[in-house]
């Protein structure tokens, strides 16, 4: 029997385990429900991604890339003139607001680092990016500062439920910045 080349099939097993996730959480990751959903054989998974552990840490590079991205490419962010609190506050509310799925999908695959050791490093490379794309406008500590509040602002949004509010936000992120 003559194996078929299928140079994308790591990829899709990916995007795959991130739609089970998505769907089903971190409990519901297993090869067998990856290799169902991304339509490929139970020896592929294993193939590409010889644990689970392999597999999140593909995920979470992959989500993270997708959010650093969207980070470097949001124009507010590197322009010296423009109000860089109102650029935070807009921005998080645009992550809270588009596709609540991968919002939920990020902050669930982030927590999963704290209790598996391999997904650890990845979860700190994502937190060290952010803080180098708002650290072109302010400093280090400053820009962490503003990594560590994105993150709490968004999980207390979807933790409660309650609607993300932009205009305290932003509020809270000049507090942080201080004064121009």
């Amino acid at each position: 029997m003559t194996r078929r080349h299928d140079p994308d099939r790591a990829q899709r097993i990916v995007d795959a385990a991130l739609r089970v996730v998505g769907r089903d959480g971190i409990a519901g990751l297993s090869h067998r429900a990856v290799a169902a959903e991304a339509d490929v054989p139970l020896g592929s998974t294993t193939y590409h991604f010889a644990t689970l552990d392999d597999l999140l840490v593909a995920a979470l590079r992959q989500l993270d890339e997708r959010f650093i991205e969207d980070l470097r490419a949001h124009p507010g962010l590197a322009d010296p003139d423009a109000d860089l609190a109102t650029e935070v506050a807009r921005l998080t509310g645009e992550f809270l607001r588009g596709e609540h799925s991968r919002a939920v999908l990020e902050y669930e695959v982030y927590l999963t680092a704290l209790r598996r050791e391999a997904v650890r490093p990845v979860a700190a490379e994502f937190v060290d990016a952010a803080v180098e794309v708002l650290a072109v406008r302010v400093d280090r500590e400053t820009a962490r500062a503003l990594v560590a509040l994105i993150d709490g602002l968004a999980l207390q949004t979807l933790l409660t439920g309650r609607p993300y509010d932009e205009d305290e936000a932003r509020a809270v992120f000049a507090r942080v910045i201080g004064p121009r």
